[in-house]
């Protein structure tokens, strides 16, 4: 699913948010928690990293960047779980409509 771009080895800290920035480096910001802000970004390692459309690149558990394909076509999805839905609505109140018939009194 994924392969690796580019062998880095960054060594990560708890509490920082890394990333591949603008220029394709590695950089690192302060996580935002609670009411704090995150904090300004650091570079970590310099790569410079050329980028190619259709990829979503990002920094895998070794430390090292990796990219996946982005997924496209989110517009047929939503139109496909509109539809469904609306079959589904259909099929309830159809049940919703029919009436339970009512049982006479016993003399």
């Amino acid at each position: 699913m994924a392969e690796k771009v580019q062998k880095v080895g960054v060594k990560r800290e708890s509490g920082y948010l890394y990333f591949i920035d603008k220029q394709g480096d590695v950089s690192r910001s302060v996580m935002a928690r609670g009411g704090k802000k995150g904090g300004k970004t650091a570079k970590v390692a310099k790569v410079g990293l050329k980028k190619e459309k259709g990829y979503l690149y990002f920094i895998d558990k070794a430390g090292d960047i990796a990219r996946a394909k982005m997924v496209s076509g989110g517009k047929k999805k939503k139109a496909a779980k509109k539809a469904v839905k609306k079959v589904a609505k259909k099929v309830v109140k159809k049940a919703a409509k029919k009436k339970v018939a009512k049982k006479g009194k016993k003399k």
